[in-house]
């Protein structure tokens, strides 16, 4: 096995996860600790396409893409530990519990996700991670999540 990267730009990103605009909701993974922990870097804009809806007079990023950036992050740092880059693998939502919203996310703020494996490795298929997503210090959101990967949908 090559050595894994402690960091992943976008090109990387897209490499481990079948994420696309408008739904790839993770820009940088830095400090990346195979089958451990990973920090995701998100920059919230304002041209995104929830910021329509979601509230044209005061833009709020909606929980849910928050916690699915949360689980982007954990996605490529399994994708990058398994050694699944390129392998087309999807990883599914199986659980979200305890999930509590502190702080809202705006257009402007960097979005700092922190995740850590709780449950889950080489072999395993079903992980289960600790997620904490915060600006400027602050927690916005934190939650624990699981997820199956399914290397049925793999090229190879």
């Amino acid at each position: 096995m090559t050595d894994i990267p402690t960091t992943a730009d976008i090109a990387l990103i897209k490499r481990c996860i079948p994420h696309r605009y408008p739904f790839l909701f993770v820009d940088r993974v830095e400090d990346i600790v195979p089958n451990e922990s990973a920090v995701g870097i998100k920059m919230v804009t304002v041209n995104e396409p929830h910021f329509q809806g979601h509230f044209p007079a005061a833009p709020i990023m909606p929980g849910v893409t928050i916690v699915e950036a949360m689980a982007q992050t954990s996605a490529v740092m399994v994708a990058l530990s398994l050694g699944l880059v390129d392998k087309e693998a999807l990883v599914y939502f199986m659980g979200i519990d305890g999930v509590k919203f502190r702080r809202k996310v705006v257009p402007g703020d960097v979005l700092r996700m922190e995740i850590r494996t709780t449950r889950g490795g080489p072999g395993s298929k079903v992980w289960k991670f600790s997620g904490k997503a915060s600006v400027d210090g602050q927690v916005a959101c934190q939650a624990d999540f699981s997820a199956m990967i399914d290397l049925s949908a793999s090229a190879g």
